[in-house]
């Protein structure tokens, strides 16, 4: 059955989409925000920011620029306050300085106790852990607390709806880079659990190392994946482009040169020289099963 298709709301707070933005759905009672740090201090007069939520720190790692996340919880204080503040302590907090800007979940009926937000937090730390976007900050893994099965269900409705605004807001950390959203072609070969997906092949002879390098990449709506296991060529040649020779450098690449990681590529071409460590066209050289190529299969579309 065909998704259907969802109305979301996104408000410009200040009008620039550079700046505060507010989320919500139809029929949805979450309500999120999305403000840069430098932008904090002017959402004191927010009072649902006064109530329970989760939310998720975005930034960068300093030591490897990676994309980097910390997912935590803020129930309402004694004081009447609640998730901002705790947002302005961790912008206070030295060791917590690699983020630039917070995606708050909340509600506008108040609904989230201790245990609710408990519960979230869990859930949305182990997705980012198991989506492998993003270097996750948690130093500990929150406590999932106890729920009825009927909260439960009511709770993860409410995850269904915040994966989507996360994912309209940009940020792609419950989103594995191994997996398909649409199918490319009927003919496509499906998957194990029966979804249907473009998987391509790569295999060359090195004249570097004497090698056959075999690889394998999957075409996802963001480009091509290089998945884990795939045989990676270690000599770089002298024609390799540098942005994939940096890509090579980071990647995770065990001592038999095979790959440890899934790597996401926005063109054919790239993904195949990262695979091989010199300039070559990927779209002659990613192939089928069957062995037609990614050009013919593109010229037929």
């Amino acid at each position: 059955m065909a998704a259907r298709g969802k109305n979301i709301n996104l408000f410009l707070m200040d009008g620039d989409p550079r700046g505060r933005v507010k989320v919500t759905l139809q029929n949805w009672t979450g309500v999120v925000y999305r403000i840069p740090r430098t932008d904090l201090d002017r959402c004191k007069d927010r009072d649902d920011l006064s109530q329970s939520g989760v939310y998720f720190l975005f930034g960068v790692t300093e030591d490897t620029d990676e994309d980097a996340v910390y997912v935590g919880q803020a129930g309402v204080r004694k004081n009447g306050e609640g998730i901002l503040y705790r947002l302005m302590e961790h912008k206070r907090n030295a060791q917590k300085d690699y983020w630039t800007e917070a995606v708050i979940f909340t509600t506008s009926n108040n609904s989230f106790g201790p245990t609710e937000i408990s519960w979230l937090e869990h859930r949305f730390t182990a997705m980012a852990v198991n989506a492998k976007r993003y270097v996750v900050k948690n130093g500990n893994e929150p406590t999932q607390g106890h729920v009825t099965e009927e909260k439960e269900s009511e709770l993860e409705e409410f995850v269904d709806y915040a994966k989507i605004v996360m994912g309209a807001l940009g940020f792609k950390v419950f989103e594995p880079l191994n997996e398909v959203t649409q199918p490319r072609e009927d003919s496509s070969p499906k998957t194990s659990d029966g979804e249907r997906g473009l998987f391509l092949f790569f295999k060359r002879k090195s004249g570097k190392s004497g090698r056959t390098i075999e690889a394998t990449c999957r075409q996802t709506s963001e480009g091509f994946v290089v998945l884990s296991g795939s045989q990676i060529e270690t000599i770089d040649s002298d024609s390799i482009p540098g942005s994939i020779k940096e890509s090579r450098k980071k990647a995770d690449i065990d001592d038999n040169g095979v790959l440890q990681k899934d790597m996401l590529f926005r063109s054919p071409s790239y993904a195949a020289s990262f695979v091989i460590g010199g300039y070559v066209n990927g779209l002659r050289s990613w192939k089928t099963e069957e062995g037609r190529t990614l050009k013919d299969i593109e010229e037929r579309v």
